[in-house]
């Protein structure tokens, strides 16, 4: 039987504005099980990213229910939210979000010695291998591409075992030929560690790689994610 790991119930997002309230999103339900992979699509502006950081922890609802590996979490505080981010969340990013004057091993590290674990550069490695970087550890960010940063930020998002990766445009900066390169990892990764993968895209190549798809029109959903 299916484990549910996000379970997201008539998600409303609103807020005011100086002169009217704005609805962001209005009644969005979906469920994620475990070991799947969903892309959130839509137009600019049709309440992906909103959706994402609700079901991630990183900002609560107006109304209705999020449940995040069987825990409600639209109701806990910001530091609460924050240590189940920390335990079981990772993040890659359009803008890859490296640290420039950090080396790509220490990008990598990173979120392990954020949450005060042992610093296992020996994992950091391996993971800077499998992502294609071999012997460029040691480079920062600005002495690296595009596509070698946002490699650095796929193998940083897996450095503490999360059981769900949230990715936001992640080949949005990148041109067809190294967007290309990337799914092939994002997806390898993400079916070689088993983690739950939830992605906002406009790519249909990325989105058409998910097992499902949500489509957001102004903020709803006509019906649930289809394969």
């Amino acid at each position: 039987m299916a484990f549910p790991v996000i379970d997201a119930k008539q998600l409303v997002k609103q807020v005011t504005t100086s002169d009217h309230e704005l609805t962001i999103l209005d009644g969005v339900s979906l469920t994620v099980n475990e070991g799947e992979s969903l892309a959130l699509v839509g137009v600019s502006g049709a309440g992906k990213s909103t959706l994402m950081t609700l079901l991630a922890g990183l900002d609560v609802p107006t109304g209705g229910e999020v449940h995040f590996l069987g825990r409600r979490i639209d109701t806990l505080d910001d530091e609460s939210r924050a240590a189940i981010r920390a335990d079981s969340v990772g993040f890659v990013f359009q803008n890859f979000l490296l640290v420039p004057s950090l080396t790509a091993l220490e990008n990598v590290v990173l979120p392990a010695t954020i949450r005060g674990d042992e610093e296992d550069w020996g994992r950091a490695r391996q993971l800077l291998e499998e992502v294609g970087l071999n012997g460029r550890e040691h480079h920062r960010p600005d002495q690296l591409s595009g596509g070698e940063q946002q490699r650095v930020a796929l193998a940083r998002a897996f450095m503490t075992r999360p059981k769900v990766l949230f990715a936001d445009e992640p080949t949005g900066n990148l041109d067809q030929h190294t967007a290309a390169k990337v799914i092939e990892l994002l997806f390898a990764l993400n079916r070689d560690h088993g983690t739950t993968l939830v992605m906002v895209t406009h790519d249909p190549r990325l989105a058409d790689r998910c097992d499902r798809k949500l489509v957001l029109d102004s903020g709803r959903s006509p019906g649930r994610p289809y394969e």
